[in-house]
């Protein structure tokens, strides 16, 4: 949100003005009183002449400092001896928006009937009632209102208004006075953002609920072409096209979701490429390395297996297929076709590919160019060892599970393919021993893929995109198998 660049400026301004005035000692004297909150020197300055508004060299007065600071008798004194109550320094900060980001309500009614505009603006439009809406104090937003405050104000950098603002916070017991002054339950920001989606991505259970019993549309969604035409943050690109219920999965927020289902959401819905039950693999275990996001902290007390039992049991396909690619990190896998199951064999998530094969999930379904989910468990797909999700114990368990429900370690994909080529991409020696064991035929997989590459090449080094990808110890254990199986590499032939 806008207000975090806000908040910024206003602390610079603050710490960092100087009490070198431009004006008499009495100022000075004026000055000082004030920010050592010192009543009864303020009398004397004001007494001895001092200009009740005389403003440093940046333009802060001494009404400035008083609000600042929450003084409420220093405040109202000065406004008694004629303290201007909309002055405004170099900054375009006024008095009435300090007080509306300390939300002291009592010190807002002093400065509206001294005169201070309730529209007051801060740099890029930011209003009172948008401070006050994200400080969340009831009082001060409702006499902002009962002055005048333009409810549907938006600001100029992102197009956001006050009811977005406290829905995001999750202030929402001020969403009803809002509304009941007109504010615009159907108002989006310049990338399309409403109330209700702001107040899902954050989490906020409170102001979900409040704004859908009031009207919010829960299957309005993010449109796509808009979002991506305006660029903004990769998450906020991420998100694009998603409805209030993926934004939920999206951001880990299960128990909000859960509550979305309950109120209607269509738990199949794609409209991206991809269900919420094909979220939860890339949400639960994001790349913990290199360029992928973090995962979502998540909110509520729902866990990620306890919502995939959730979908399941409202009527989500456990074997949907995904049709666009996702934005699941770094990673060269085609998802293209894959399902949920064989998206969670991806990031060596075994406890989530078995429950998903405990309701109905077909765990042999494999992506439009034929990578299984077992090749997938093994490593077949992976761009930057190390970053991709899963650890070596993790994709021993992964691919265990994967043959224990009927994987074929023997299998070769559309790319020449096999689970010992995933295996060496994603440098795993241990994961090489186990699939030897469990009867991956080396006349099989000791074969070139359609780069030409052995999984032997691959440990020992090939060229992915700008950079040369090798490991020893996978070498090593592939070197090992070979010479067990009494097979020579072509190379030393």
């Amino acid at each position: 949100m806008s207000w975090l660049i806000k908040l910024a400026v206003l602390i610079v301004v603050f710490v960092s003005s100087s009490v070198n005035v431009r004006a008499s000692g009495a100022d000075l004297e004026l000055v000082a009183a004030v920010r050592a909150m010192d009543g009864l020197g303020v009398r004397a300055a004001l007494q001895d002449g001092a200009d009740v508004n005389a403003a440093e060299p940046d333009g802060t007065t001494p009404l400035h400092w008083a609000v600042h600071l929450d003084n409420s008798t220093i405040v109202e004194f000065l406004l008694t001896n004629g303290a201007d109550a909309d002055a405004v320094n170099r900054y375009g900060v006024k008095p009435i928006s300090l007080a509306c980001t300390n939300g002291n309500a009592k010190i807002v009614k002093l400065l509206l009937e001294a005169g201070a505009d309730a529209n007051t603006e801060l740099a890029e439009g930011e209003t009172s009632l948008m401070t006050a809406a994200r400080t969340g104090v009831l009082e001060v937003v409702e006499l902002l209102l009962d002055y005048g405050a333009d409810v549907n104000a938006a600001e100029t950098w992102r197009g956001q208004t006050a009811l977005m603002w406290t829905a995001a916070e999750g202030h929402a017991r001020l969403i009803p006075t809002l509304l009941s002054h007109g504010a615009d339950i159907k108002a989006r920001s310049a990338n399309g953002w409403t109330a209700l989606l702001f107040a899902v991505r954050q989490g906020q259970i409170d102001s979900v609920q409040t704004l859908l019993e009031a009207g919010a549309d829960v299957e309005g969604s993010l449109p796509v072409e808009e979002q991506q035409r305006r660029g903004g943050t990769s998450a906020e690109r991420s998100a694009t096209g998603l409805n209030a219920f993926l934004l939920a999965a999206a951001n880990a927020h299960y128990e909000l979701a859960s509550l979305l289902v309950d109120r209607g959401a269509d738990v199949n819905i794609a409209s991206r490429g991809w269900t919420a039950l094909h979220q939860v693999s890339w949400v639960r275990k994001a790349g913990v390395a290199g360029s992928n996001n973090p995962a979502p902290k998540g909110s509520g007390s729902m866990t990620s297996l306890e919502f995939v039992r959730k979908l399941v049991g409202a009527g989500a396909d456990v074997n949907a297929i995904v049709t666009r690619r996702p934005p699941a990190g770094i990673t060269r896998l085609n998802f293209i076709g894959g399902t949920p199951f064989l998206l969670a064999a991806r990031t060596g998530d075994a406890e989530l590919m078995r429950l998903l094969a405990e309701l109905g999930g077909d765990p042999l379904l494999s992506n439009e160019d034929n990578t299984t989910p077992i090749m997938v468990a093994s490593g077949v797909g992976t761009s930057s060892p190390g970053e991709d999700p899963g650890t070596e114990l993790e994709v021993l368990e992964a691919v265990m599970a994967a043959y224990e429900l009927g994987g074929e370690i023997n299998d070769v994909d559309d790319n020449g393919e096999t689970v010992m080529h995933g295996a060496a991409y994603k440098h795993l020696p241990r994961v090489v021993e186990l699939l030897v064991e469990i009867g991956a035929d080396i006349d099989v997989w000791n074969q070139p893929n359609a780069n030409g590459w052995t999984p032997l090449d691959i440990v020992e080094g090939v060229h992915r995109g700008m950079n040369i990808q090798s490991n020893a110890p996978t070498a090593e254990a592939v070197r090992s198998v070979m010479a067990a199986a009494g097979v020579v590499p072509a190379t030393e032939n």
